[in-house]
């Protein structure tokens, strides 16, 4: 993919819904990707969220899922220089930000949360998960994603006493 046209975006937002569709691609060279996709979205967080989204479909890929990772690597050659940065801070601060999305994937209605901690003013932690049940409102799917967030801010709290700081 070296010589392929850089995309602006790592999905679509057009067809992000539509996802899927196609024949079936090599199963092993999809894994194999999307594998390699997972470990990059560690430190390339502007791809996690669409990482999520093709390795749901790990098990039984298509042609539409393969081009939605093909998208995501020629994002990855626009922006070679993006990633995780982390700096010195003299004053300690806890900063949290929390989202969800209500009925996000249409193939089940369910919403996702998505959260990250930042201590220091550098990124601690970070999630962005499916959650367990279909939302009834957009409130109550806020508050299940701001309920993750505090149990995360506990841990985080309790962490941070037993090292003493």
């Amino acid at each position: 993919m070296l010589g392929c046209k850089p995309a602006e975006t790592p999905v679509d937002s057009g067809n992000q819904a539509k996802l899927g569709g196609g024949d079936p691609v090599d199963k092993g060279r999809y894994q194999c990707l999307v594998g390699k996709l997972i470990y990059l979205s560690h430190t390339r967080l502007d791809i996690a969220f669409v990482v999520s989204l093709v390795s749901q479909y790990m098990h039984s890929p298509c042609r539409g899922h393969l081009e939605a990772v093909y998208r995501i690597l020629r994002y990855l050659k626009r922006t070679p220089g993006k990633g995780l940065f982390f700096r010195k801070h003299d004053k300690m601060k806890l900063e949290v930000f929390t989202d969800a999305d209500w009925v996000g994937s249409v193939e089940d209605m369910k919403s996702t949360s998505g959260y990250c901690t930042l201590l220091w003013g550098n990124l601690m932690t970070w999630r962005s998960k499916k959650q367990a049940i279909v939302a009834r409102s957009s409130a109550e799917a806020e508050y299940r994603a701001m309920a993750h967030e505090i149990c995360e801010i506990i841990w985080i709290k309790r962490l941070l006493e037993e090292l003493k700081v």
